[in-house]
């Protein structure tokens, strides 16, 4: 039997790997906010079930089995957060927390539902694509960090990390949201940078910077799998 928590744990190995950890079990714990113990218990549970495997050396894989359960979810947990701000216009920024209470609850007739009603494939608000990409993966697409935009130069932002909400609020209120333009003033000794947005002048730290990723130009980024 397939349960949230084991849904949880397998989504979170998935997308660990697609942010480029090495997944092991500290990696789990921090990712989900539980204890070690928790987490050893959980793996035990997941090798019993065939859906994972521990290497000697501590990482975790998932299994073919493992891999397909973790995909269904993060796709279910795309596709809710499309629906809550296409269909019921919640603010980007707030979806993911929503999503990931109801990602569980879906049924495989109600994501055909919403599929027929959103599409396949499409960015979710934050601007991911329902494939989890690596960041190798996006600099192929020719994205590049915030952070490392030179001064003088303009952008369009293509995505926004989606697993913390503060911080998704707090780059809205400046007018650093996904599809929206800015313009990379100066780098600041003190390692902020000063941007032009629709809010007007704006000032960003590094650390909030590391998170968003844009293209340059304002130019669509080719699809991951081209």
């Amino acid at each position: 039997m397939i349960t949230v928590s084991k849904e949880d744990y397998l989504k979170a190995v998935l997308e660990a790997e697609s942010e480029g950890d090495v997944v092991i079990s500290a990696t789990l714990a921090q990712w989900l906010h539980v204890s070690p113990p928790a987490v050893t218990m959980a793996l035990r549970r997941l090798k019993r079930d065939g859906l994972v495997t521990v290497r000697e050396d501590g990482r975790v894989q998932l299994t073919p089995e493992g891999r397909k359960i973790a995909r269904r979810t993060v796709v279910r947990h795309h596709l809710i957060e499309r629906m809550l701000h296409e269909v019921f216009g919640m603010d980007w920024y707030k979806v993911h927390d929503e999503a990931e209470r109801l990602e569980h609850a879906v049924s495989a007739e109600f994501e055909e539902l919403l599929v027929r009603k959103l599409g396949r494939g499409g960015l979710c608000p934050h601007g991911n694509f329902a494939t989890n990409e690596s960041p190798a993966k996006k600099r192929r697409r020719g994205l590049v960090l915030l952070s490392e935009a030179e001064p003088g130069t303009t952008w369009q932002v293509s995505s926004v990390y989606e697993r913390d909400r503060e911080l998704g609020e707090f780059l809205d209120a400046r007018g650093i949201r996904p599809g929206s333009p800015v313009s990379v003033s100066a780098r600041n000794y003190d390692q902020t940078l000063t941007l032009t947005t629709e809010r007007g002048r704006v000032t960003l730290g590094g650390s909030a910077a590391e998170k968003v990723w844009v293209a340059p130009d304002g130019s669509a980024a080719s699809n991951p799998r081209d």
